[in-house]
């Protein structure tokens, strides 16, 4: 489901925005929130082939999505140069697995040996998270792809060891509420008013080009596994909502200038994509409360069939 990143740099590049800039565009609408997986939980679906399918590609697409957004951000901030990009590209094919394998393995081994000492396991799942930043940042990609990477070597390593517990809590209780109080400085209602009075097809573009983009990818992931209508629309749904990956790498895109003092996403977008995800954060709940009990219909009537 990760060839929905097409639209989005079509969309850049018919803007007028540069090469690099529309291929961030392209790397911020390929990724998604689950939003709406509460809702799939309640109606019992979270087992369903399609859903996992989803839940899958939310994994691949987000991680891809950074991986591609920090090269990006490294090529417009240094310059491009093919030999640069060569070695940039090198550096994060073995960063990757550096991280969510070597780093993760070890991580599981260490954290073994203090299973029964929580406050050794807490700090050393805070210095796996500060390993994976250093090694990112020695590779120049954002922080935050850094951070994204270390989340996952974490969460393997620790797996239900009641310390990740409050490692969770920090995090959602410390700094989440800062990011978002960061980007609500940000924020300027009348400037997004703006962006979308005079930039209305700016806005209304993106917003075309993320669910059309999201609807190819589930119609053909879903041709691919032979799933029916109400599947491919609960695929579609799920992977609608941009909130966590999309607004944090926004944030970076727009702070980071190159040589010249330009911005790598402009204020136009970073205003179009808040209104990108006040939308899709509506929109894909009630479609997926909508389609979610569909599926389970049409799971049911194929498997009587079947049978």
């Amino acid at each position: 489901m990760v060839i929905k990143k097409a639209p989005g740099p079509s969309y850049g590049l018919a803007f007028g925005y540069g090469v690099i800039p529309s291929i961030v565009i392209g790397s911020l609408l390929a990724s998604h929130t689950l939003l709406a997986m509460p809702i799939v939980i309640r109606f019992g679906a979270l087992s369903l082939e399609p859903v996992v399918v989803a839940i899958g590609a939310t994994m691949v697409s987000d991680t891809l999505s950074l991986v591609i957004f920090g090269i990006c951000v490294s090529t417009f901030t240094a310059g491009f140069s093919p030999s640069g990009l060569a070695v940039q590209i090198i550096e994060v094919a073995i960063f990757v697995p550096l991280i969510m394998i070597g780093v993760s393995r070890a991580g599981a081994w260490l954290l073994n040996k203090l299973r029964d000492n929580q406050a050794g396991y807490f700090v050393t799942m805070l210095g796996i998270m500060a390993i994976s930043g250093m090694l990112a940042d020695l590779i120049n990609l954002p922080d935050i792809v850094g951070a994204f990477l270390a989340g996952w070597a974490v969460n393997a390593a620790a797996a239900d060891h009641p310390a990740k517990e409050k490692l969770d809590f920090i995090g959602k209780a410390f700094f989440i509420p800062i990011f978002f109080i960061v980007i609500g400085f940000l924020i300027a209602p009348i400037a997004v008013a703006q962006t979308i009075f005079n930039n209305f097809w700016l806005v209304v573009g993106m917003v075309v080009a993320l669910i059309l983009g999201k609807g190819i990818a589930a119609a053909i992931a879903g041709r691919a596994f032979g799933y029916g209508r109400q599947a491919k629309l609960t695929m579609w749904a799920l992977t609608l909502p941009q909130v966590a990956a999309t607004l944090a790498a926004t944030l970076v895109g727009y702070n980071t200038l190159n040589a010249a003092g330009d911005r790598l996403l402009t204020q136009e977008i970073f205003n179009a994509v808040l209104v990108l995800i006040v939308v899709t954060s509506c929109l894909g709940p009630v479609l997926t409360e909508r389609f979610v009990p569909a599926m389970i219909r049409e799971d049911a009537r194929t498997k009587a069939a079947t049978a």
